[in-house]
């Protein structure tokens, strides 16, 4: 453990973290995420909740300022009536922690996909909520 960085970051996810330049992208990914075929580094976080591990990370981790979208999130697919509470406190986290204010890009489940194996990490977590699933763009370290 160290001072300053919250439990819920393990030190494969810091490495990870750390690891990634500007325009990486890693996904968080909510329990229901195939993220065994869809990601060829996947970190466990299993027990955790989307909300509070998406605030410790974006307490760390510098979103792209250089495209007008750093976040995606995945559509609900069409005919689904699976309501998204959750991205309400997408949206409450990234204007405590970011100056934007629409910050995701809406990508079809396969869409999804296809960009979540692209992605230098896929983070599976034990959230329940559907649709949870967020990719993040890392951005430029100015300090």
């Amino acid at each position: 453990m160290l001072y300053g960085i919250s439990k819920l970051i393990s030190p494969e996810l810091i490495k990870v973290l750390m690891e990634m330049g500007h325009g990486d992208e890693i996904v968080l990914a909510d329990g229901n995420f195939p993220a065994m075929s869809h990601g060829a580094t996947v970190i466990r976080a299993d027990g955790h909740g989307m909300v509070p591990l998406l605030e410790e990370i974006l307490k760390l981790f510098p979103l792209d300022a250089y495209v007008e979208k750093p976040a995606a999130l995945m559509q609900v697919v069409q005919g689904d009536t699976v309501e998204t509470p959750i991205w309400d406190q997408f949206v409450s986290i990234f204007r405590q922690h970011t100056s934007l204010t629409e910050p995701f890009e809406h990508l079809d489940r396969f869409a999804f996909y296809e960009r979540a194996r692209k992605a230098c990490a896929v983070v599976a977590t034990g959230e329940g909520a559907q649709y949870a699933n967020i990719i993040l763009k890392k951005g430029v370290i100015t300090e």
